[in-house]
């Protein structure tokens, strides 16, 4: 059981990742533990590897598939880097690994590697520390044979066994924050907003242009996955022929104007108004799309898992379009301050569903948008730190029951009422006096924490119960 509420140097670029859908924790985290692994290989030597093997465990098992876990081991293996791999590659890629039973290692050797007896889903197993496991066995010329065994943490976070997982990178940061009260102190001792402090403390990591170019292209993905989802029709892979509607809904939207890329679409989007319904339908629309996006194996943020990855990109263009938040300055400060939030959550409770549940990804994604947005719109980090509260206070106890083992059935929906929720906190916290308020972040974080610890394990991203159990077997195509 990991222990939460620990010291780990967290940087912005943790939890905001670039990569492949559709989840961070059975496709992320698995592909950067076959990384790894390499690693491992190619110290001994590549070249006297024999053969490969893969054993997945608990819900890396029981939701594998759904989730594109052995595509993510395979491609990893074969050293692609998913921020800059091309998607539409993929099923290629994994039709010539399974009709020729072979693997390119690391894009070095060939080996035999047969997907249906090389990668063993081991349904009914699971290990102490996470049920989120994977074990590399590797047989060498010399004889040596090596194990090694790998937890996806949630987020994309991936630890080796026996590792310390708070060990992070040993370096000091001028204001090390562990809970919200550590980031509260950080902003009343600096007069800066949450954003501000973040910054200081990445200056450890980089210089502060870096940082921000390097959230410029965090946003740019964020976008070009926005623009592109609202524009992709049809029915996600997977075999429950769920239809995208992003698409759909942006046409209606739209009303037939010509725009020809996103600067055109968004003066479109800002033409039609500002009524409660119509941009009601766009922050919807621009979740939507984004998790469709994701689950049709596409490119997304990471924010702070691919499961949620459209409440972020959502509440930001929420901001941009409708609160006209369009500048580089803004934008950045928008996603430090969600980063942070973020790396509070995960310090003090998880970001992995197999371990918390939904909360733990659409809970911890609105409250990283409602803090993001609070101090977007002129808010106090008192008010920030309110807004996270009241947005995750209202996801305690959400189950994580995808349907079929997919990111889509209720995963896509409920990115859109995380988005709404997060404004909502954020307009609540605006207009209230922090100081009034019961509860703390902090005590959202722990009650977050003793929840997950509560909740019967067959919600927590098995499949194996919830509105997974309500569609019967025979219409999915696992």
């Amino acid at each position: 059981m990991i222990n939460p509420v620990k010291q780990e140097n967290i940087s912005v670029f943790d939890i905001l990742k670039i990569g492949i859908g559709p989840s961070s924790s059975h496709t992320l985290g698995p592909w950067r533990a076959a990384e790894r692994f390499l690693t491992t290989i190619d110290r001994i030597g590549i070249d006297r590897v024999l053969s490969v093997k893969v054993l997945l465990y608990g819900s890396l098992a029981k939701t594998g598939k759904g989730h594109g876990t052995d595509v993510a081991v395979l491609l990893g293996l074969c050293g692609e880097d998913p921020v800059t791999f091309d998607v539409n590659e993929i099923n290629p890629r994994m039709e010539q690994i399974r009709n020729h039973k072979k693997l390119l290692l690391n894009g070095k050797k060939n080996i035999d590697f047969d997907v249906l007896t090389d990668m063993v889903f081991l349904y009914q197993e699971s290990l102490p520390f996470h049920p989120n496991a994977l074990t590399f066995l590797c047989s060498f010329s010399t004889g040596e044979e090596i194990a090694e065994t790998f937890y996806s943490i949630g987020g994309g976070f991936v630890v080796k066994e026996n590792e310390d997982t708070g060990g992070g990178r040993q370096i000091q940061l001028p204001y090390p924050i562990n809970k919200a009260a550590d980031l509260l102190a950080a902003t009343q001792a600096t007069g800066l907003g949450i954003s501000g402090v973040v910054m200081l403390n990445e200056k450890e990591w980089r210089p502060d242009e870096e940082t921000k170019q390097g959230m410029l292209k965090i946003w740019g993905v964020m976008r070009d996955c926005t623009f592109r989802g609202s524009h992709i029709g049809g029915v996600l892979p997977g075999g429950l022929n769920v239809s995208r509607r992003a698409a759909d809904l942006n046409k209606k939207l739209t009303a037939g104007q010509t725009y020809n890329n996103y600067d055109e679409w968004l003066a479109v989007i800002k033409s039609g108004g500002q009524s409660f319904k119509y941009t009601l339908d766009w922050v919807s629309c621009f979740a939507l799309a984004v998790n469709e996006e994701n689950a049709a194996f596409s490119r997304v943020v990471t924010a702070p898992t691919n499961g949620a990855a459209g409440v972020v990109p959502a509440v930001l263009q929420y901001f941009i379009a409708f609160c006209d938040g369009y500048t580089d300055d803004q934008i950045v400060k928008f996603l430090l301050t969600a980063s942070e939030i973020g790396s509070i959550f995960k310090k003090g409770a998880t970001l992995s569903a197999a371990m918390g549940g939904c909360q733990a990804e659409i809970g911890v994604s609105s409250s990283m948008a409602a803090a993001a947005l609070t101090e977007a719109l002129g808010g106090t980090a008192e008010q920030c730190l309110m807004a996270a509260e009241i947005a995750m206070e209202h996801h305690l106890g959400l189950t994580c029951d995808p349907v079929g083992g997919l990111v889509q059935v209720p995963c896509i929906e409920r990115n859109a009422m995380g988005a709404i929720k997060a404004i909502t906190a954020a307009q609540l916290a605006l207009q209230s006096n922090p100081g009034k308020a019961r509860i703390s972040l902090d005590q959202v974080v722990n009650t977050m924490w003793e929840t997950a610890q509560d909740m019967n394990h067959k919600y927590k991203e098995t499949a194996e119960g919830g509105l997974a159990m309500q569609l019967p077997v025979s219409l999915i195509e696992c």
